[in-house]
């Protein structure tokens, strides 16, 4: 089968220089959906498929680069959609059926796209839905028997048809030589002077050859994007298909309408998720696992029986079973932290390794370090990784304690059972099972006397 996707347009009412299919929907280019539509959709191990560019097409390819099964051929100047698919005909097997779709129409489903592939098996099917305003959308004319006799755009319709609720969404199954034959007659005599992939619907009529309107199980799977504000009303309906997912595997959303999953999210049994959460990349949730409000968690893992406190940021970590987290903790990428960690708030967390059981509660940085089992590292405690050129690393041996207001030098490494001394600034080895304090001697000034400020 053939497959063509049109991802030419300039999207001006975007108002952005990012060209328009490239635009995300739950973290994806919407061409991105489209593509993974198309291919859960294909039938037979030789499926093509072809994407028609134009406006930012340079970076349309780049952006799909690592895809070695898409073809791309570019429409320059854009002259309407047939003009868009008679471009795409050369690269196409004129003995399969060919389906039409759109990079900017991006919650299709495959289910959807199945449906219509079986309904062309012996003629052309068109999907379409009914909207209560239809404003904006070609609408489906039919005969008195019900059967497809055109598709009219709007801004060419008369009044009576402008009243019909049955719209068009563009998306169709043709046989690839009758398209191929009806694409060459196309005229561009209507109000935009361009070339409509609709009035291949007249051209197969005028042969009497079988029509079949599909009608989308889901109006919203026709929703396409010509504005932002379109685009933030299917990134909603994009979310509220994934919560509804979620909620199927039994995982409790506080509220289903204030999640935002944008990329891969993966859940065991029993999580819940608090209000205002954003999943990002991929996220694995383990059984039990709870997330507070309002928490971003890029590409971690999260271990079973771990709850997440509010506020948090996670990027690039990998958690342990019944840890606890936050609230108002960063953890920046490769972190990775074994069961029973307790990380507390302000405290960031960055390119290192905790023990089981070890334990940051507040207002500290542990940066490049290696922290074994049951170490307490106290509050206002900071590893000082950086010299201003170049990242160090410190060890921390099991069962480590480190006094509130610490400082620990880099490159270091404190042995395993050591204490360090409240307010302390250490920079060379501290010994296991000992106490260190490095700190100046107190002194108090006597006849000392604060200074007073001049009257003016």
């Amino acid at each position: 089968m053939n497959i063509v996707i049109l991802a030419a347009g300039q999207g001006k009412r975007m108002r952005s220089s990012l060209p328009k299919v490239l635009h995300p929907v739950a973290g994806r280019p919407m061409l991105a959906h489209v593509i993974a539509a198309a291919r859960a959709a294909a039938t037979g191990p030789r499926a093509r498929i072809v994407v028609v560019v134009g406006h930012g097409a340079t970076e349309v390819q780049q952006a799909f680069a690592a895809d070695p099964d898409l073809r791309f051929v570019r429409q320059e100047p854009q002259l309407g959609t047939g003009h868009a698919v008679l471009q795409a005909v050369p690269q196409l097997d004129e003995s399969a059926t060919t389906l039409v779709l759109y990079g900017d129409v991006p919650l299709i489903m495959p289910a959807t796209l199945r449906r219509l592939l079986t309904e062309a098996a012996d003629g052309v099917a068109l999907l379409t839905v009914r909207l209560p305003d239809p404003a904006g959308y070609g609408r489906i004319v039919r005969d008195w028997h019900g059967n497809v006799l055109k598709i009219v755009e709007e801004r060419d319709a008369s009044d009576e048809e402008r009243a019909l609720v049955e719209v068009n969404t563009g998306i169709l199954a043709a046989p690839t030589a009758k398209l191929k034959a009806w694409l060459a007659t196309l005229a561009n005599d209507n109000a935009q002077g361009e070339y409509y992939l609709t009035d291949v619907i007249a051209r197969a009529v005028g042969e009497r050859m079988r029509v079949v309107a599909v009608d989308s199980p889901d109006a919203d799977e026709a929703l396409g994007v010509n504005s932002k504000e379109q685009l933030a009303v299917v990134e909603r309906s994009a979310q509220r298909r994934t919560a509804q997912a979620l909620m199927e595997q039994g995982v409790t959303l506080a509220d289903p309408a204030r999640i935002d999953v944008r990329g891969e999210l993966e859940v065991g049994a029993e999580v819940s998720i608090d209000v205002g959460c954003v999943f990002e990349g991929r996220v694995v949730l383990g059984d039990g696992a709870r997330i507070g409000p309002n928490n971003v968690l890029r590409n971690c893992e999260i271990g079973a029986g771990t709850e997440v406190f509010g506020f948090c940021y996670l990027e690039g970590a990998a958690i342990g079973a019944h840890a606890r987290i936050g609230p108002f903790a960063r953890m920046r990428p490769q972190v990775v932290l074994a069961g029973e960690v307790h990380i507390g708030n302000f405290v960031e967390v960055k390119n290192s390794t905790m023990g089981r059981a070890s334990k940051a509660n507040h207002l500290a940085y542990v940066g490049d370090a290696a922290v074994g089992e049951r170490v307490n590292i106290g509050a206002g405690t900071i590893i000082a990784n950086y010299d201003g050129a170049n990242k160090h690393t410190t060890t921390i041996g099991d069962d480590v304690h480190t006094g509130s207001n610490s400082v620990l030098v880099a490159p270091l490494k404190i042995g395993a059972g050591a204490t360090i001394g409240a307010g302390s600034t250490i920079s060379k080895e501290a010994p296991a099972g000992r106490l260190t304090v490095a700190r100046a001697k107190q002194v108090t000034v006597d006849h000392w006397q604060r200074p007073v400020k001049k009257k003016k």
